[in-house]
C-alpha cells in the first residue's frame, strides 16, 4: 500500500519526457534514449535514472539521483523535511529510506519529483557524473 501511494504521488507531480519502468530490479522513472541517447554512462544500453523505488525487508527506499547530483536540491530537501514529517530524515547519498509503511511524507514525495525537467536532470547528470576532456 505505502509502495503504491508512494508511486502515485511521483507520477502524479513527475515533469512531462521521464518514463516509469523497472531499472535495476526497481520501480524506476527515466530519461528515456528518446530524449538522451547517450544513456547512463557506467552502462549507456540503460536509459539515465532519476528515482528509483524499492521495498525491502525493513524499509522502502526511494533513490533520487537529483538530490546526489544537485546541492541546491539536496539542501531544498533537508531544510523541506521536518515541515513534513515528525521522523528524522534517515537518509544516504540520494537514498531516502521509510522504516514504516507510513513515514513517507507524500505532499513532499511529489514536490521532489517536480523539481527536474528531464532537461534539467540532464544538465546536472552531465555537471556531475560525466567526464570532461
Amino acid at each position: 500500500m505505502a509502495m503504491s501511494a508512494i508511486r502515485k504521488a511521483i507520477n502524479n507531480n513527475i515533469p512531462k519526457g521521464f518514463e516509469e519502468g523497472i531499472c535495476y530490479g526497481t520501480i524506476g522513472w527515466v530519461v528515456p534514449h528518446s530524449l538522451f541517447p547517450a544513456g547512463y554512462h557506467c552502462d549507456p544500453s540503460k536509459p539515465l535514472m532519476l528515482i528509483g523505488l524499492a521495498s525491502t525487508k525493513g524499509h522502502i527506499s526511494m533513490h533520487h539521483l537529483g538530490l546526489y547530483g544537485s546541492g541546491p536540491l539536496l539542501q531544498w530537501f533537508q531544510a523541506e523535511w521536518p515541515k513534513h514529517s515528525a521522523r528524522k530524515l534517515d537518509m544516504g547519498k540520494g537514498c531516502v529510506r521509510f522504516k514504516k509503511p507510513g513515514d513517507a511524507p507524500l505532499e513532499l514525495i511529489g514536490e521532489l519529483a517536480s523539481k527536474l525537467t528531464p532537461q534539467a536532470w540532464i544538465e546536472i547528470y552531465e555537471k556531475a557524473f560525466t567526464k570532461r576532456p
